[in-house]
């Protein structure tokens, strides 16, 4: 209990000097540097870690045999259960020739196994799927859940495919599929995708009108006069669906006109 005074006071003490060595001018004989000089330290970096080499997996099929055919339409019923990962897996490893067979499972009776096989060929990436998809799309006593991943995966492998099915999907008594249209239609660069935009500017269910200003401004750069979308009613999107319009059948007007004349500037070869 009598060490911690007695430390104070030596502390003090040495403190005390110290500053009166420093005020007489007096050298200290500890010399405290003023300020740090950085100093470099040799590195060495550490060596390069060593992996084992991974053997690449087998290429997939370009042609497939008979067997493998009858195999292929054995697992479409498998798309379903515990084990649909691995047939998925085993679908895509045959890769594009086994589009035709994989299709078929798009009319078969569990909405489970439709929707693996859209899946499957979001997966294989192969456009040839995309008319079934979009049979599937605008098939109205199919599920909306199917349908509106059918539109998706569609877009995604070849969106120039998919206008028709836009059109007929706009007026939709399924308002996701119609919500689905609007957001996949920014994917779709052609010159009629805004108008199919601005018909759905004025639906009736207020988020599918707010997908489609978003789509339209995401193709167009044009955002139009500021409105109340959220708080609005269907009326008033009508109105304001006019302006849209309005603009784009100028802008078609300014367009049209250029692109004739630079095709009839192009040299007859």
């Amino acid at each position: 209990m009598m060490m911690r005074p007695v430390s104070c006071w030596l502390v003090g003490c040495w403190l005390g000097f110290m500053g009166a060595l420093a005020y007489s001018g007096v050298t200290p004989l500890v010399q405290v540097p003023r300020h740090l000089v950085p100093v470099q330290i040799p590195y060495a970096p550490p060596p390069e870690p060593e992996f084992p080499e991974i053997e690449k997996a087998t290429p997939g099929p370009t042609e497939l045999t008979e067997a493998e055919l009858k195999r292929a339409e054995a697992l479409l019923p498998l798309l379903e259960g515990r084990q649909e990962l691995y047939v998925i897996g085993e679908f895509v490893h045959l890769g594009k020739p086994v589009v035709p067979i994989l299709v078929k499972a798009l009319t078969m009776p569990s909405p489970r196994v439709r929707y693996n096989a859209i899946e499957t060929l979001s997966i294989i990436k192969d456009s040839q799927a995309v008319p079934d998809l979009l049979k599937s799309a605008t098939n109205t006593e199919e599920m909306t859940r199917v349908r509106a991943h059918a539109l998706r995966v569609a877009v995604k492998l070849d969106p120039s495919q998919v206008l028709p099915a836009l059109r007929a999907l706009v007026k939709d008594q399924s308002d996701t599929m119609r919500r689905t249209v609007a957001f996949e239609a920014r994917h779709v660069r052609h010159k009629e995708v805004p108008s199919v935009l601005i018909d759905l500017l004025a639906d009736s269910k207020r988020y599918v009108s707010v997908t489609a200003l978003e789509s339209f401004l995401k193709l167009t750069r044009y955002a139009g006069k500021p409105h109340d979308w959220q708080g609005s009613t269907q009326e008033q999107r009508k109105q304001w669906a006019q302006e849209w319009r309005d603009w784009w059948e100028a802008r078609l007007k300014e367009v049209e006109p250029r692109q004739k004349k630079e095709k009839s500037d192009e040299p007859v070869s």
